[in-house]
C-alpha cells in the first residue's frame, strides 16, 4: 500500500519528479565524466611511460612525477656519463615541451636511434625522420585528425611534415628530432629526462644506485621505471585529490538543493494528505519513511539516467576526440551512485521531519 501511494505521489507531479531525477542525473554525470577524464588521462600517461621500454628514468632536481612539465634543465652530456656506467646498455635523452595548439599535449624531442634502441617504433605508415622539419605522430592522433603521410602539422608557428605514423603508447603522440625541439625551445644541448635501458633486468637496482653515486648527481631524481610508474597516482599529483573532492562537493550540493526544494514543496502541498494519514494512526516514523522512500525512488531514477548519460557521453567523446582518454570504471560508478543516494536523503531529511511534526488537526483544517 505504501509503495503504491509513493508511486502515485510521484506520478501525480510528473514535472517536479522529472526535474528532480534530472538534477540527480546531472550530479552523477558530473562526477563520472570529470573523474573519468581525470583518471583516464592519468592512467593513459602511465601506460605511455611504460610503453617507452626503459628500465630507469633520470629527472632533474626539483622535478615532480609529472613528466613533461620539468622544462629542460639537464645538459645532454650527462647521457655520456651515464652511458659509461656498468650494465647500462642505452641512454636516451628526451626533451619535452607542452603545446596548447589545438589541444593540450606534450611533444617529445627524441634522439631516434637511442629511443628506438629501448623499444622500436612500429611504423604503420611512412618511416623515420627524413629531415629536421619532419614529425612522427601516433595512430590515435592520425585518426583523430585524419592525417596521412606528407600532411602538415602546425606547431610552434611551423609547418612540420608527417614522416611516419606509429603505434601509440610510446610516451607522447607527437615526436620531433631532438635538435629541432631544442632549437625551438631555446634549450640547445639540454634535455628534460634521460631514459636508461639496462643490459639485464636483474641489474636495474644496481644501476639506480650507481647513477645516484655519480658526482654532482646527488640531487637528481633517479627511479627504476617500476618505482616511477607506481608513483603516477592521484595522490602524487599536486591538487588532483583536492580537485576530485571539489567536483564531488559541487555535485552533492546540486543534488541536495534539488531534492530539498522538491520534497519541501511536496510536503507543503500535501499538508492535508499528511493530516489524513496521521489522523488514521500513521506515526511520525511512517511519515518520515514515506518521504525518504519517495526520495530514494527519485535518486534511483536519477542514478540510472546519469549512468546512461555518462556512458553515452563517453562513446561520443571517444568518437569526436579520440586523443582524450576517459575511464568509466565500476568502482566510480558505484561511488557516484552511493554519493547520489546519500546526498538525496540528506536533502530530504528536513522536509521529512517537518512533515512528521505537523499537527493532524491543523493539517486537516489546511486549505
Amino acid at each position: 500500500m505504501m509503495n503504491k501511494m509513493i508511486v502515485s505521489n510521484l506520478a501525480h507531479r510528473p514535472v517536479r519528479s522529472a526535474i528532480s531525477i534530472l538534477a540527480i542525473a546531472l550530479e552523477v554525470t558530473l562526477i563520472l565524466l570529470i573523474v573519468g577524464l581525470s583518471l583516464g588521462m592519468l592512467n593513459d600517461s602511465r601506460a605511455r611511460q611504460a610503453g617507452i621500454g626503459a628500465d630507469v628514468i633520470v629527472l632533474p632536481p626539483g622535478s615532480s612525477t609529472i613528466v613533461g612539465v620539468t622544462g629542460a634543465p639537464m645538459p645532454v652530456k650527462i647521457g655520456d656519463i651515464l652511458g659509461r656506467l656498468p650494465h647500462v646498455a642505452v641512454v636516451s635523452p628526451v626533451l619535452m615541451q607542452i603545446s596548447t595548439a589545438g589541444a593540450l599535449q606534450t611533444i617529445y624531442g627524441i634522439d631516434l636511434a637511442t629511443f628506438q634502441a629501448m623499444r622500436p617504433f612500429t611504423f604503420l605508415k611512412g618511416g623515420p625522420f627524413q629531415g629536421p622539419d619532419d614529425i612522427l605522430v601516433d595512430d590515435i592522433y592520425a585518426n583523430a585528425h585524419h592525417a596521412k603521410i606528407g600532411d602538415k602539422v602546425e606547431l610552434f608557428n611551423l609547418s612540420l611534415r608527417i614522416a611516419g605514423i606509429v603505434v601509440h603508447g610510446r610516451g607522447a603522440r607527437l615526436f620531433l628530432p631532438l635538435p629541432k625541439l631544442q632549437e625551438l625551445n631555446g634549450a640547445v644541448g639540454r634535455a628534460s629526462a634521460f631514459y636508461v635501458k639496462v643490459d639485464d633486468p636483474a641489474n636495474i637496482d644496481g644501476v639506480v644506485n650507481e647513477i645516484k653515486q655519480v658526482p654532482h648527481m646527488e640531487t637528481y631524481h633517479v627511479y627504476s621505471m617500476r618505482e616511477y610508474l607506481s608513483m603516477i597516482t592521484p595522490d602524487n599529483y599536486p591538487g588532483f585529490s583536492t580537485f576530485i573532492r571539489i567536483v564531488i562537493a559541487i555535485s552533492v550540493i546540486i543534488g541536495v538543493i534539488a531534492i530539498f526544494q522538491a520534497m519541501y514543496t511536496a510536503v507543503m502541498e500535501r499538508t492535508r494528505e499528511i493530516g489524513i494519514l496521521k489522523s488514521l494512526g500513521a506515526s511520525k516514523l511512517y511519515i518520515v519513511n514515506v518521504i525518504l522512500r519517495e526520495t530514494t525512488l527519485l535518486a534511483i531514477g536519477g542514478i540510472i539516467v546519469g549512468i546512461a548519460a555518462s556512458f553515452a557521453a563517453a562513446i561520443a567523446i571517444k568518437e569526436r576526440i579520440p586523443t582524450l582518454p576517459l575511464q568509466l570504471g565500476i568502482g566510480w560508478v558505484t561511488r557516484a551512485a552511493i554519493i547520489a543516494i546519500v546526498g538525496a536523503l540528506g536533502g530530504a531529511i528536513y522536509p521529512a521531519f517537518k512533515a512528521a511534526q505537523k499537527d493532524p488537526i491543523d493539517a486537516l483544517a489546511y486549505e
